[in-house]
């Protein structure tokens, strides 16, 4: 036997034979006909107690297919040498983290918000997150936020080198404060270095399927294995000035239909995300115009060379030993510069048309059923902008049978460009601004993108979406 190897018999009777392969640990269970394999990167303790010979592995994995959940496998074993016990759970654990590049028991600072989505992040969290944490051997600091601006105060005061992991147990909101207070953090270069990762207990959630996938962007143990075993991804975000305030977005710039969807829909927070479907039947009936004059410093307008350089991106990924950006730490401790402010120049486009709807960001879904921006990348320092006009209804309806997948990314009327900057221009008083879901003044403005300003976990190192394959028909837009 070897420290690979570790055959037992259980005080049950039942002979037990685990091995560790280069990737997975097995274990076959006498008299029964299937082995369990679990990836290693599921595995998040082993442990032995030499008292009462008691072997544990705990583990998240999938039940029945479907969502994850924490199984804690333990058994008596009553005929192999301590030593050779300990040598083994030493070996699995080392597989576990430290082989595949990860710190064992990671300091999480945790922020939950009683108030999110439909109220019960709270219970989600003591239930089932909390414990997850606790048998991996996490040290946690914990606070649930008490009012509006909480978590953006944590952050902006928060000892960075005391934590390896931020976690939020809320939805995209949570997020959008943690990184404003950053921003306005004594060293935000500093501040923004320390990972993000999201438990997903909001509504939209956009920022949790983007790193997890449509399956499992909501489920909560899924995204605490994110947590636990994720690697820093380093991605753009957003400073959008208006009246000389500086505000920073991580995931999405709304007007028109998408921000009356989203923000007129507060009141149905108790539905989830069904209250955007809502929202959407709602802007479909009135099909009201998006009042603004909407101009961008563009970068590419190529659909066809957007996905393929998508394609390449994880491709690249893929052949890499290993498939997370390295650090990235400006020399300054501000925030960076802002290059585009009085930039007027040729490559700046107008948009003259009447639009149903303007929308900005980063990261393929905003939510678990709308991939608003398919060809998003983590860090290619631009800003996806999608913009439909002010045509059929019928249009529009086209495209929401593919929704979910970004189909309507090829649609004829959509058009859809990578831009360094924009910058917008209401033309009247009344409309809606949305910024990654919260309601801000609607008053013209810009937006440009810090290229790896901040710092995400990710199992995958790249953004979990399937990329719209162009229609059969061979119809495209522009």
């Amino acid at each position: 036997m070897t420290t690979r190897e570790l055959a037992v018999q259980l005080t049950s009777g039942q002979r037990v034979v685990f091995e560790l392969t280069d990737t997975v640990l097995t274990w076959h269970v006498s008299g029964r006909e299937n082995d369990v394999v679990v990836p290693y990167h599921q595995v998040i303790n082993a442990s032995f107690e030499t008292t009462h010979k008691l072997l544990e592995v705990a583990y998240l994995a999938r039940k029945d297919t479907e969502r994850f959940y924490l199984f804690r496998y333990k058994g008596t074993v009553n005929d192999v040498a301590e030593d050779s016990v300990l040598k083994w759970v030493n070996c699995l654990m080392h597989s576990a983290y430290e082989g595949s590049g990860v710190k064992r028991s990671r300091r999480l600072r945790v922020l939950v918000n009683p108030y999110g989505g439909i109220g019960k992040s709270p219970l989600i969290f003591t239930k089932k997150i909390e414990p997850i944490f606790r048998v991996a051997g996490c040290q946690l600091n914990v606070t649930y936020t008490k009012h509006n601006g909480h978590a953006h105060e944590i952050a902006k005061d928060i000892h960075v080198d005391d934590y390896d992991v931020l976690v939020t147990v809320s939805g995209d909101g949570l997020i959008h404060e943690v990184m404003n207070g950053f921003a306005n953090h004594a060293d935000p270069q500093k501040a923004f270095s320390l990972p993000i990762a999201p438990i997903p207990t909001g509504s939209g959630n956009g920022l949790s399927v983007n790193l997890l996938g449509r399956r499992d962007g909501f489920d909560v143990v899924a995204a605490a294995l994110n947590v636990i075993k994720g690697s820093p991804m380093h991605v753009d975000v957003f400073s959008v000035t208006q009246q000389n305030k500086r505000t920073i977005s991580f995931m999405s710039q709304a007007l028109g239909l998408m921000a009356d969807l989203d923000l007129g829909t507060e009141n149905l927070r108790w539905m989830g995300d069904g209250r955007f479907v809502v929202g959407l039947f709602r802007g479909l009936m009135r099909f009201k115009p998006c009042p603004i004059q909407l101009s961008y410093k563009v970068a590419e307008t190529d659909k066809a060379k957007m996905i393929q350089a998508a394609k390449t991106h994880r491709t690249n990924l893929r052949n890499c030993l290993t498939p997370t950006a390295t650090a990235w730490h400006d020399v300054s401790e501000g925030l960076p510069s802002l290059k585009y402010v009085s930039d007027e120049g040729e490559d700046w486009v107008t948009i003259q048309e009447p639009l149903l709807y303007a929308y900005a960001g980063k990261g393929p879904f905003v939510g678990r059923d709308l991939m608003a921006f398919p060809a998003s990348l983590p860090d290619d320092g631009l800003v996806d902008i999608t913009l439909f006009p002010l045509t059929k209804r019928a249009d529009f309806l086209q495209c929401m049978p593919g929704a979910a997948a970004g189909e309507g990314f090829w649609h004829p009327k959509v058009r859809y460009v990578k831009a360094h900057a924009y910058r917008v221009r209401p033309l009247t008083s009344n409309g809606n601004l949305s910024i990654d879901g919260e309601a801000m003044p609607f008053e013209e403005f810009q937006v440009e993108v810090h290229t790896k300003l901040a710092t995400l976990l990710s199992l995958h190192g790249h953004y979990v979406a399937d990329l719209p394959e162009p229609p059969t028909n061979g119809v495209q837009s522009q």
